[in-house]
């Protein structure tokens, strides 16, 4: 059978309504993951059953139906909702005679195309393994060898056990060389990270549903206060247009700092292996001291997102960090905008300057509450404080004196306590 990705390919998705809440939601979704992938839907299948038939997933009528549309359509690719067991695999693409994949397979091929740098590809290559480990058997994982780089040693279709456990030890050794060459990448952001948590800058990170937003916020506030438009993130209206989180450090015009950083999308079902994955990756979220949850105000489905959105971060262990709600595309509804909804909902349109002057402010509650107001009386011999003030710090006024210069500032509690001694009542 013939693996090969085509660009615009029909496929048709199909689920199993056992009596979930969010089942039609995530039926919407799956299709739009196809969308993403570059495949045409032109079909949405589905059986209402108490639970997926052990052997087959659905039952024998529903396999005879799909496997009457595909025919009729000419469909290369059948999509599960749910991820299938290999056995399920295996029996579905004997059935109905095309490839059938699930979600899991899909949005890994998703992130497999998206990964840009050199730790979000050794990522999803981990992840890739791992979910194809307990499928060595199905002829559907021949595009995951040319994906993860296994070639024509992993895959002999007359070579029976022996051939599998040689494939699995093989697949086991590489995962393990990609977790060493893993651990190498992190200990560097490690350090990187070390040296901001002692620079004592406050930091946040945009978490929040894939195609939310977040990168367009980033982008605006990167224009507003970062060094560099340069230092811009990709943005693209699309699911997981952007799978690298992104850190800049953005300088307010009131002098004070703080780091940004635009973490990956999530999105329901998010495979358990990618989770896995991309745990490094989100310790920029884990370190945070406030997270930007952005929603896409627009959705009819934003509270599912939201739900999906914290369930993932608690799955990563961040459950336990001061969090701003940020309703973001709100030019794409009748809705007021930019609110205030109590002093962590904010509803904004991420293209519009009065929304950024917004969430600015709120960023700055949060994240410089403990700011202080002080006099400093600094000598004149010590004009290198002055000028240190003068970039991080917001004077407020300044008084040439006889025996110095005298600031009132807004200052952090840090620099409060380094410049002490030139404190006056």
């Amino acid at each position: 059978m013939d693996t090969t990705i085509q660009a615009d390919e029909k496929v048709i998705v199909t689920g199993l309504d056992t009596g979930q809440e969010d089942y039609d939601y995530s039926m919407i979704e799956l299709k739009e993951l196809a969308q993403a992938n570059q495949m045409d839907v032109v079909d949405r299948v589905d059986q209402v059953l108490d639970r997926p038939n052990a052997a087959t997933y659905f039952g024998k009528g529903k396999i005879e139906e799909i496997k009457n549309i595909a025919a009729a359509e000419n469909v290369t690719t059948i999509i599960t909702n749910d991820e299938l067991s290999p056995s399920q695999l295996s029996n579905l693409n004997d059935e109905i005679g095309v490839r059938v994949i699930d979600r899991t397979a899909l949005i890994l091929e998703i992130f497999a195309k998206r990964a840009k740098t050199k730790e979000a590809k050794i990522q999803v290559q981990i992840a890739q393994l791992e979910y194809r480990l307990p499928r060595l058997h199905t002829a559907a994982n021949q595009r995951l060898d040319q994906q993860t780089g296994g070639g024509a040693g992993f895959t002999n279709r007359g070579a029976g056990e022996t051939q599998i456990e040689m494939d699995r030890r093989v697949i086991q050794k590489n995962i393990s060389h990609l977790r060493r060459e893993l651990k190498q990448i992190n200990k560097s952001e490690a350090t990187k990270r070390a040296l901001r948590d002692k620079s004592a800058i406050p930091t946040a990170a945009l978490v929040g549903y894939t195609n939310a937003g977040k990168s367009t916020i980033m982008n605006k506030m990167i224009d507003r206060y970062g060094i560099s438009k340069e230092k811009e993130v990709f943005e693209k209206d699309m699911l997981f247009a952007t799978l690298d989180t992104s850190v800049r450090q953005l300088t307010l015009p009131d002098q004070k700092r703080f780091i940004l950083s635009d973490t990956v999308g999530f999105v329901s079902k998010l495979p358990t292996h990618l989770i896995e994955a991309f745990k490094s990756t989100l310790t920029e979220a884990a370190k945070a001291d406030l997270l930007i949850q952005v929603i896409d105000y627009s959705d009819p489905h934003k509270e599912e997102m939201i739900k999906t959105t914290e369930k993932t971060l608690r799955q990563i262990g961040i459950d336990d960090i001061p969090m701003v709600y940020v309703f973001n595309k709100a030019d794409k509804t009748s809705y007021e905008f930019p609110t205030m909804e109590g002093d962590d909902h904010v509803v904004i349109s991420a293209k519009n300057k009065e929304s950024l002057d917004l969430l600015t402010k709120v960023i700055k509650q949060h994240l410089f509450n403990n700011y202080r107001d002080a006099q400093l009386l600094v000598p004149f011999t010590d004009g290198h404080v002055v000028s240190y003030l003068n970039e991080h710090a917001n004077i407020t006024n300044t008084e040439y004196q006889n025996d110095g210069t005298l600031l009132k500032v807004e200052i952090s509690p840090s620099d409060l306590q380094r410049f002490e001694k030139y404190v006056v009542e």
